[in-house]
């Protein structure tokens, strides 16, 4: 075992000599990526046995250009999950541990920026980072060594050849790509600004010795994006805590932290009960309405939205939301210029899409209104800019469905089985894989709970097969019935309505269908503002107009003894022309939407399509009614 290490501790040596030899060579960013040490760790497996790995990635400008906010992607391969990281973050703003086995791209923190040898005389902590990472790898064993496959700076403008690898380590030297142009123009030198479907700006718009001032502003760029009363949190790395704010506040006022740990020791004459959050990673939520004008907690334009943030093109004064807080530092960052933004951010909304969101990447400074009017505006003293983008998780269940009946069949096609997951109970006494049946469409107005009978009811009418146990419900809190009212010479209409099963209503709503072969036909709305998505040639954007801007929540019936509980619905008939759609097969699928989205969140579409039968007018008919007498009674 001693020869063993010894061997080890020699290659090491000869690759870190080698490693120096190369990297003075190199005339750009030098990269390396070295494997020092790991061994096996329980539990036992043959098959999938896990081992501790213990690697350093280094980066060094050995450039003209000083490198901003640098970024490099480690291929990692062997399902490694990364348990700690020095002098870096993940750049998805996961965190640990974080699963990273097919690969990660590693940012900067606290040291965002390597200087050049010229501007430091050469001074190596000015120009290189060194990162040390461990975590747990699988399948790989003593004497093979877990490499990653790729190593890449990440960064714009910069070409990178195929690393080369000696032992327990590879390195690669990028250099600056001369056909990379940038239309972009940086003061500074910062980082461009970039876009996303949700931005996040990080501006210091004051600063002290002790504390800063900072303004966080949330805003959604995607025509399909929104938030409803979101949730916004961070991870503080430098033990700043929150002492006051104005146009949100933490979800969890508590400071216990702050008096039992070093916050307390050094601001020993400080009231903590004053002081708003002293935890590590806060949640901040937004504030109602009613605060607005309040001189202590309001007072901030495009705060205080009880949390909706729209898209842009619905309502575009709607569309950020901003909130400013008072932030107190700790040594050895005592000085008005030593300014660090948390890291690892995260937000959320109720009925919405999910963000996963980078790390703050420095900007040139925002530029924000002067409340005195004195100027064209006022320049903050540091930003930082965090881009968030939807994104789906792979196990991830929608929050709303979709339910298809046509004209031409008196049977509707509900929702999915378990469309928005099942409910975890042994107990339940439904089928989770079992399809859903065939419907009558007069049920899909009441819960899926009391429909058991008209189920069984109408299978028996149309001698389908009854499984035991029947099919679970969709368990969604909102879903849409897209119905091909007719179909004739010139034109046809559909009716989409809106059900919502939830206790929230949702106040000013929208909704978008996707359309792929019939939206040159579109012509109108009835009921709704109905338009062409900005940017799309096949999608129809949807939102309430003025008093049918609520989808109210599910109510209890007339009698709620004996009558079911009663959804909140709207609904309204969707007009096209054949014109410029000749060959449009509405029946043939052509007229059913091809994805549809509530709020910002997708939708699970039935798996299969209608088809026709005899009965199909006198379904459509008893439908219409239905609804009217609905609409009226209730």
């Amino acid at each position: 075992m001693a020869g063993t290490i010894q061997i080890i501790l020699a290659v090491i040596s000869i690759c870190f000599l080698t490693c120096d030899a190369q990297s003075n060579s190199c005339n750009g960013i030098f990269l390396s990526y070295n494997y020092t040490n790991g061994y096996q760790i329980p539990p036992n497996d043959t098959t999938n046995q896990p081992y501790r790995f213990e690697s350093t990635l280094t980066v060094l400008n050995n450039g003209l250009d000083e490198l901003n906010s640098w970024r490099v992607f480690v291929g990692f391969r062997y399902d490694e999950v990364l348990v700690s990281i020095t002098n870096a973050a993940l750049g998805d703003g996961a965190s640990l541990p974080a699963r990273v086995g097919n690969g990660s791209v590693l940012v900067g923190y606290p040291k965002t920026d390597l200087k050049t040898p010229i501007e430091t005389a050469g001074d190596l902590p000015e120009r290189e980072v060194r990162i040390q990472l461990v975590g747990t790898q699988f399948g790989v064993r003593a004497p093979d060594i877990p490499l990653p496959d790729s190593l890449i700076l990440a960064n714009d403008g910069y070409a990178c050849p195929d690393p080369e690898t000696q032992g327990n380590e590879m390195h690669l030297c990028c250099v600056k790509d001369p056909n990379f142009k940038t239309n972009i123009s940086v003061e500074d030198d910062l980082s461009p600004l970039q876009d996303g479907d949700l931005v996040i700006m990080y501006d210091i718009i004051s600063s002290h010795t002790t504390n800063y001032w900072a303004q966080v502003s949330v805003s959604i760029h995607n025509s399909l994006g929104r938030l409803d009363y979101w949730q916004l949190s961070w991870d503080w790395m430098r033990d700043e805590f929150i002492y006051a704010m104005k146009g949100a506040y933490p979800n969890v006022v508590d400071t216990l932290e702050c008096i039992t740990g070093r916050q307390g020791e050094y601001y020993q004459d400080m009231d903590f009960s004053e002081a708003l959050s002293c935890e590590r990673r806060p949640t901040i939520v937004d504030l109602p309405q009613t605060r607005v004008n309040d001189t202590n907690l309001g007072m901030i334009p495009f705060c205080c939205r009880n949390g909706t943030i729209l898209p842009p093109h619905m309502d575009e004064t709607r569309s950020m939301s901003v909130f400013q807080m008072n932030v107190f530092k700790m040594p050895p960052d005592l000085n008005r210029t030593e300014l660090h933004p948390p890291q690892n951010f995260k937000i959320h909304g109720t009925m919405n899409p999910d963000y996963q969101c980078g790390q703050p990447i420095r900007v040139s400074p925002s530029i924000r209104d002067d409340p005195s009017e004195l100027s064209s505006g006022i320049s903050a003293m540091a930003s930082w800019q965090v881009i968030c983008n939807i994104t789906r998780l792979k196990d991830e269940k929608p929050k709303c469905c979709v339910s298809f009946s046509a004209y031409f069949n008196d049977s509707a096609i509900p929702c999915n089985t378990c469309a928005c997951g099942c409910n975890k109970n042994p107990g339940q006494t439904c089928s989770a894989t079992t399809p859903a049946l065939l419907e009558q469409p007069d049920s899909l107005l009441i819960p899926f709970e009391n429909r058991t009978k008209q189920i069984i009811a109408w299978a028996d009418t149309k001698k389908l097969r009854v499984p035991n146990p029947l099919p679970c419900g969709d368990n969604c809190g909102v879903s849409i019935n897209w119905h091909l009212v007719s179909n004739y010479k010139d034109g046809w209409t559909a009716r989409i309505t809106l059900f919502n099963w939830g206790e929230t209503s949702f106040v000013d709503w929208f909704t978008a269908v996707e359309l792929d072969k019939a939206m040159a036909g579109f012509e109108k709305v009835y009921s709704f503002n109905g338009s062409a998505l900005p940017g799309s040639n096949n999608t129809i954007f949807m939102q309430g107009v003025s008093g049918l801007n609520y989808l109210l929540a599910e109510r209890d019936g007339n009698n709620p003894k004996k009558d079911p509980r009663v959804p909140g619905m709207l609904q309204s008939v969707i007009l096209f022309k054949k014109k410029l759609t000749p060959d449009i097969d509405v029946a043939g699928g052509d007229g059913f939407p091809t994805r549809f989205i509530f709020n910002g969140e997708e939708c699970a579409l039935p798996t299969t399509l209608l088809t026709g039968n005899a009965q199909s007018m006198r379904a459509t008919t008893l439908v219409v009614c239905v609804l009217a007498l609905f609409a009226l009674f209730f």
